[in-house]
């Protein structure tokens, strides 16, 4: 199965259900979409995808938030806490440093449980419940556990995360927590947990939604069309290219797939297709690795360290369909220092905009590349910011200020002042 851009509109199958199904990226075998649990080919074990009979252009699209964007997803509506619609925000400031035409911050932090993943488990949740499944579960390194719980609650399911002990910011453990979730804490890293989810899954215990779940990405295609409809809106023009942390992948194999079907459906022309451009940290960076390489794969890392806690993975697993987006849009990969992630997570800050360090990594990454000339100065770009600030409120204690003692009186704070 192609994933070019310029592949043409599949054929619906007899297996399609309303014109939805599955299909294999790998051999092409196609499945019907709700009849059984499935996550991977049963043919070659590859990564399927959502193939629509019908798809939507701007011109279709209408309402607010993830599901205005309905005709573009396997439902009319999910299980919904009113995701998507988040802000592209202007930073003037940190625009001029950069030195490029435009920057605008797509802040997923303003999510309902403040990530990105809200918009994926709105879909995900909601297959869950077409196929009557009863116990949801996912590994996590904070915020799918968060998103997974919250939803899972919303639409009355149990569910059940597993994170890695010691590795997960408090501020996410808390949301899992108060929403309900069973929470285990694994010996072992973030793919270590994710190796067990899919054994649970595999046996029937629960019912996965990471991100190799094919109906999670379909939700976390709205950011790319919200940055194009933004974009289109303020500039008449598509952004040159949007930058977004990388952890498993999947939300770079997400836009990729929105653009792929805009361009199938006509809506949008290949010359408009944003490069998708990939930020890793230096200590977990194997799509980087497989980038620099020209490699077809990624080299799994078993040894993963940053405090960019949400890309702290060491197995991308939406790899495959990750480096076909980037490859077909002329993007690439880089890796930056926590010392820059950290940097970048101030200076945008000092915009009024707080954000965890994953997310910070996408404008230390366009301020890497810039520097290396790879970036111009005419470029359009949207950095995405995929959780907010209070996810790990101990790095941001870490990267802020120091509370100063003063004394309990005001000539006394005031003297504190003029020194």
């Amino acid at each position: 199965m192609s994933l070019s851009l310029s592949a043409d509109q599949p054929e619906r199958p007899a297996d399609a259900d309303d014109g939805v199904w599955l299909e294999c990226i790998e051999c092409g075998e196609t499945f019907a979409p709700f009849d059984d649990v499935r996550y991977t080919c049963d043919e070659c074990d590859g990564l399927l995808e959502v193939r629509y009979a019908e798809l939507p252009t701007f011109d279709d699209f209408e309402g607010h938030g993830v599901w205005r964007y309905a005709d573009a997803l396997p439902f009319e509506s999910g299980v919904s806490i009113q995701e998507g619609a988040t802000p592209l925000y202007e930073v003037p400031r940190l625009e001029e440093e950069v030195g490029i035409e435009a920057l605008r911050i797509k802040h997923e932090g303003m999510n309902p449980t403040g990530s990105f993943k809200d918009r994926g488990m709105t879909v995900g949740v909601r297959v869950a419940k077409e196929l009557g499944v009863g116990r949801l579960a996912c590994a996590s390194t904070g915020n799918t556990s968060a998103a997974l719980a919250a939803y899972g609650s919303r639409g009355g399911m149990q569910t059940l995360v597993l994170l890695p002990a010691g590795k997960v910011a408090a501020g996410k453990i808390a949301q899992a927590s108060l929403h309900g979730a069973r929470i285990l804490e694994v010996d072992g890293n973030f793919d270590a947990c994710l190796d067990i989810v899919q054994d649970l899954a595999g046996q029937g215990e629960a019912y996965l939604l990471n991100s190799l779940n094919p109906f999670r990405l379909e939700g976390q295609k709205t950011i790319g069309l919200e940055i194009l409809e933004g974009f289109l809106a303020d500039y008449d023009a598509t952004p040159d290219r949007i930058v977004l942390p990388v952890g498993n992948a999947g939300n770079t194999s997400a836009l990729y797939k929105a653009f792929r079907e805009l361009v199938q459906a006509g809506g949008l022309a290949e010359e408009d297709v944003p490069k998708l451009t990939g930020v890793q940290a230096e200590g977990a960076a194997p799509m980087v690795e497989a980038i620099e390489n020209g490699a077809d794969e990624i080299r799994r890392w078993e040894d993963v360290e940053t405090r960019a806690t949400a890309i702290r993975i060491g197995n991308p697993v939406n790899a495959p369909k990750a480096l076909p987006g980037i490859r077909e849009t002329g993007g690439t990969a880089v890796a930056v220092s926590d010392e820059e992630i950290t940097e970048a997570q101030r200076d945008i800050a000092g915009e009024g905009i707080g954000v965890e360090p994953a997310s910070a990594a996408s404008v230390a990454g366009l301020r890497k590349l810039r520097a290396e000339g790879i970036v111009g100065d005419d470029e359009r770009v949207a950095c995405l910011t995929t959780g907010h600030l209070l996810k790990d409120p101990d790095a941001a204690a870490a990267a802020g200020s120091e509370p100063e003692p003063v004394p309990g009186d005001t000539r006394g704070v005031l003297e504190h002042l003029r020194e």
